[in-house]
């Protein structure tokens, strides 16, 4: 289905980007790792090259909060292929006074978030990917056609259902929940906005994704699910490749959910 599509990735290297690479190397795309760790950029890359010798994939450093390095990176990519296809808004970066951990980053309760993280959360998330977008678009616009996905979560969607953390240590987020939320809408946003550009504009949301949660919540996600309850990372990627590919061409300004019926 991507055969002979430039994508790029941004949060690339991280957990879920590395599985969306994947897919879309193995489907016959491109793939641009769009990340600020080099390092685990880099490595990543060198691992898919040996899995795959054929694969069409390479590292390019990006700061999502730069105008400038992210003007780059448009200016290089596209010079080097002729053209950018898709833009993927993956990244979901941290805020450095907060847990970073994984399996801690879920036991920030509301109460004890403070101000200043929770501003900086919306700031570096709905901020990128609005600069994000905006510095595409104008690409897009310019070389007359463009798709770009925003991946998001149930909990965009729905309220949280604290009921499945208790007696986890952990819940969910106020930040994450808004901040998926306010992508929901953007996407709309933006499909509007691009009417007759040839450029359309969808969101993903993933439901919870197994990785190393405590049994207890999973077995009480499970018990809302319609069949798996949890998903594995590659759950997600089908879905990305159909609104990469040409079969998803008329679908625009949606929210593709992927989650197990969970939030039915």
């Amino acid at each position: 289905m991507l055969q002979d599509k430039v994508v790029v990735i941004t949060g690339g290297a991280g957990l879920l980007g590395k599985e969306f690479s994947k897919s879309i190397v193995k489907d016959g795309g491109t793939v641009i790792i769009a990340d600020i760790n080099e390092e685990s950029a880099n490595s990543f890359v060198a691992e898919i090259n040996e899995l795959y010798p054929n694969a069409s994939i390479l590292f390019h450093y990006l700061d999502i909060t730069s105008k400038n390095s992210i003007e780059n990176l448009i200016k290089n990519v596209s010079k080097q292929f002729g053209k950018i296809d898709a833009w993927v808004n993956n990244a979901y970066p941290k805020v450095k006074s907060m847990n970073t951990d994984t399996k801690r980053e879920y036991s920030n309760s509301f109460f004890d978030v403070n101000y200043e993280d929770f501003c900086e959360s919306v700031s570096i998330n709905i901020g990128s990917v609005f600069l994000c977008s905006q510095r595409i678009s104008i690409f897009f616009i310019k070389q007359g056609f463009g798709n770009i996905i925003n991946i998001s979560s149930i909990y965009g969607l729905i309220a949280p259902r604290f009921e499945i953390y208790e007696g986890t240590g952990m819940t969910m987020p106020v930040d994450y929940a808004v901040n998926k939320s306010a992508m929901n809408h953007f996407t709309r946003y933006l499909a509007k906005l691009f009417k007759n550009k040839n450029i359309r504009v969808n969101t993903l949301s993933p439901g919870g994704i197994s990785n190393n949660q405590p049994a207890t919540f999973q077995t009480k996600y499970k018990e809302l699910a319609a069949n798996k309850g949890m998903l594995e990372l590659r759950d997600i990627c089908g879905t990305l490749l159909f609104l990469l590919s040409d079969n998803s061409t008329f679908v625009n300004g949606q929210n593709i959910i992927v989650d197990d019926g969970w939030t039915l």
